[in-house]
């Protein structure tokens, strides 16, 4: 019974990839603002206990980056550009007037 619930809740695809695709970026761009914060406290290291949930998904990122754009002043950039990419991809995709969302609605009417 309890499949057929989950089911109908789901019956078109974009419903689930629009679920998915909003907790990833959100999730994402939590990241990146725990990384922006952890920038001024560079003795945490990051490779250890429940930091590694921060760590693995952006590192690779951030490294690409750097290699691209250099810490200017000593700072690193490359979160506050990530944030930025990350909440536009959000908004075109599923924000409340995202590509997602709008073939949901001409699909369903």
């Amino acid at each position: 019974m309890s499949y057929i619930i989950v089911i109908s809740l789901f019956e078109n695809p974009l419903q689930i990839l629009d679920i998915c695709l909003g907790i990833s970026l959100s999730y994402l761009t939590i990241v990146f603002l725990i990384r922006l914060i952890l920038t001024w406290y560079p003795k945490i290291e990051l490779n250890k206990g429940l930091w590694l949930f921060i760590s693995i998904p952006s590192s690779s990122i951030l490294n690409v980056t750097r290699k691209l754009i250099p810490p200017i002043g000593g700072v690193d950039v490359g979160p506050v550009i990530w944030i930025g990419v990350i909440s536009f991809l959000r908004e075109i995709l599923v924000g409340q007037q995202g590509l997602i969302k709008l073939a949901l609605h001409t699909h369903i009417t």
